[in-house]
C-alpha cells in the first residue's frame, strides 16, 4: 500500500466560472441522470478536478477520471473496475438487505452499479473490486454489528459473482473518505479521526434502527 502526502481537504474556493474545471462540472450538471445516480457535483480544489459526490443509496459510473468520492462509517463502497473498457463505478449502501428497490440496500445497489457498467461497455467477467468501508463507528454497539455485516455481504456478493477483490480497507473503528478515478481505476481512502463524525453517527444509527439480528452461519489502494 502506497501512501501519498497527507490530504489537507477539499472545497469550490478555487472554482472560476471561466476554469475548464468549472465548464466540466456545469457540463456535468446540465446531464440528464437516471435515478439513484449521484448528480452533486463539484470542483475539487485539492485534486483540481471534477468531482461527484456518492451520497446514501446513490452510485455512479464513467470512463472518465471525474473524482468519484463519498464519506463511510459503517456504509460500504464498492468500486468495481473493467481495466479493458476502462470503464469504473462506486456505490454506497447502508445495508446488507431490505425491502424495496432501493440502493440503499447492499443486493440492490451491487446489482445496479455491476448492470449500468455493462450497459456502458462493461464485462462483468473483468470486472475487479476494490471495498471500502464497515467501521464500527458508534462506541458500545455489539449487538447489532452493522459494518461487519455489510463488510461480509460484500465479499460474499462478489465471491458468488466471481468478481475478485484486489484490494480493501474494511471494518476496524475508523470512518473513511473514499475517492475513485474510474477511468484508470485508482483508489484513495483516507481514515477518519472518530471525532467530528457527527453526520455519520446519525446515519449509522439510523441503519441499526432498520437492521435485525441474524444468525451466523491484491491491488493496490493510496491513503491521501
Amino acid at each position: 500500500m502506497s501512501t501519498s502526502p497527507a490530504f489537507t481537504g477539499t472545497g469550490t474556493g478555487a472554482m472560476f466560472s471561466n476554469s475548464p474545471g468549472a465548464a466540466r462540472v456545469a457540463q456535468l450538471k446540465a446531464m440528464p441522470r437516471k435515478s439513484g445516480e449521484a448528480s452533486f457535483f463539484f470542483y475539487d480544489a485539492h485534486f483540481k478536478n471534477a468531482a461527484v459526490k456518492i451520497l446514501p443509496g446513490e452510485y455512479f459510473v464513467d470512463n472518465e477520471d471525474i473524482l468519484v468520492m463519498t464519506t463511510l462509517g459503517s456504509c460500504i463502497a464498492a468500486c468495481l473496475w473493467d481495466r479493458h473498457a476502462q470503464i469504473g463505478g462506486m456505490n454506497h449502501f447502508m445495508l446488507p438487505e431490505g425491502s424495496g428497490d432501493s440502493g440503499r440496500y447492499g443486493s440492490f445497489a451491487m446489482e445496479l452499479l455491476i448492470n449500468e457498467m455493462m450497459k456502458r461497455g462493461a464485462a462483468k467477467s473483468r470486472m475487479e473490486a476494490k471495498i471500502f468501508g464497515g467501521g464500527a463507528v458508534i462506541a458500545g454497539m455489539n449487538t447489532i454489528n452493522v459494518g461487519e455485516r455489510n463488510t461480509n455481504f460484500v465479499i460474499d456478493y462478489l465471491k458468488t459473482e466471481r468478481i475478485p477483490i484486489v484490494s480493501k480497507d474494511v471494518m476496524d473503528i475508523y470512518p473513511r473518505k473514499v475517492c475513485f478515478l474510474p477511468h484508470s481505476g485508482k483508489a484513495m481512502v483516507k481514515r477518519l479521526a472518530p471525532t467530528n463524525t457527527d453526520a455519520l453517527v446519525q446515519q449509522d444509527r439510523a441503519a441499526a434502527q432498520r437492521a435485525q439480528p441474524v444468525v451466523a452461519t491484491g491491488g493496490s489502494v493510496d491513503l491521501f
